[in-house]
């Protein structure tokens, strides 16, 4: 009797263990989510995708997930998975692009996976709506609270800057713009200024835009470079008056975006009569249009992947 009571104790202790076990593991469970508006063009898809391979290499074993915040793009995204054409001849396209979904979507399936412990890095480039939107929705999350801790959907969840960094951000700036040396080498060799593309936003202040324009010529004082946005200010205007000013007869031109998508592809490059391209040669400017993401950019990929580190070094989250 005294064997069969010490069998069943030993049974219930190890169930206990094993339940216990189980409960610590699924609270550890990490995954990381990246933030990115999205893209439709398929050449500016290797952007995310680079980033995404830059961060796995970076977080061992643990899942990175992508999500993108733009309502139409996924749409379209999911319109293509049962397009036989498309996806035939399209067979770089990852799989789970086709059911890609926001961010609390994408944190919904992780919870709903187990994963309690999770770091989001956006791929924007600065503090502005989006991320004051994705903070709210992550500051939400991190307050529920629950009579146990243990039924609280999510242990943490971390948000790392973005690339231009947030409230202090000089060493982001200067370490941003020793990433785009390469587009200044380029310029140089062009004989050109540098006019960079931002996307800006009509809610919070593109001043960033100017603080980065200050430190590119500062660094780089042989090649000026010009830094407008498509909504907001520092506007396309306002280039040009900054290009007639000093005089520069022609201008090499890039997107200051993740991806080169629908803004660099039609608002800047194309031959509509109010693309940047048209509007910079009416105004007697010569324009070497480059479409090219900063998704392309193995320096802003690290930026990216140090964002996404640091973010959990401070809320002391394992990544390896």
């Amino acid at each position: 009797m005294r064997a069969l009571i010490l069998s069943a104790v030993v049974m219930l202790f190890t169930v206990f263990g094993v339940f216990a076990s189980e409960n610590s593991m699924e609270k550890q469970k990490t995954a990381v989510v990246i933030a990115a508006f999205g893209t439709t063009y398929d050449s500016a898809l290797s952007s995310l995708l680079g980033i995404s391979h830059e961060l796995e290499k970076n977080t061992g074993d643990i899942p990175v997930r992508m999500a993108f915040t733009s309502n139409i793009i996924r749409k379209i995204w999911h319109s293509r998975k049962n397009d036989t054409e498309y996806r035939n001849s399209h067979k770089e396209v990852p799989e789970y692009l086709y059911d890609v979904k926001n961010v609390l979507g994408t944190l919904a399936d992780l919870q709903n996976e187990g994963y309690k412990t999770i770091v989001v890095q956006p791929t924007y480039i600065y503090a502005g709506e989006e991320y004051a939107d994705l903070l709210a929705y992550t500051d939400a999350l991190n307050g529920i609270k629950t009579l146990k801790d243990k039924w609280k959907p999510f242990t943490s969840i971390a948000v790392g800057k973005p690339v231009t960094g947030a409230y202090e951000y000089k060493e982001d700036l200067n370490r941003f713009a020793e990433a785009l040396k390469a587009d200044v080498d380029l310029a140089r060799k062009n004989k050109t200024a540098l006019v960079y593309m931002g996307h800006g936003n009509e809610h919070l202040s593109t001043g960033i835009y100017f603080e980065l324009e200050i430190v590119m010529n500062a660094m780089y004082p042989d090649v000026k470079t010009f830094i407008g946005t498509v909504e907001g200010h520092p506007d396309i205007e306002d280039v040009i008056a900054g290009l007639k000013s000093a005089k520069v007869k022609s201008v090499t031109l890039k997107p200051l975006m993740i991806v080169a998508g629908d803004h660099a592809q039609n608002d800047m490059a194309s031959d509509e009569e109010d693309s940047w391209k048209t509007l910079l040669t009416k105004a007697g400017i010569k324009v070497l249009p480059v479409i090219e993401g900063l998704g392309e950019n193995p320096g802003v990929r690290k930026i990216i992947a140090d964002n996404m580190k640091k973010a959990a070094e401070e809320n002391g989250i394992k990544l390896h």
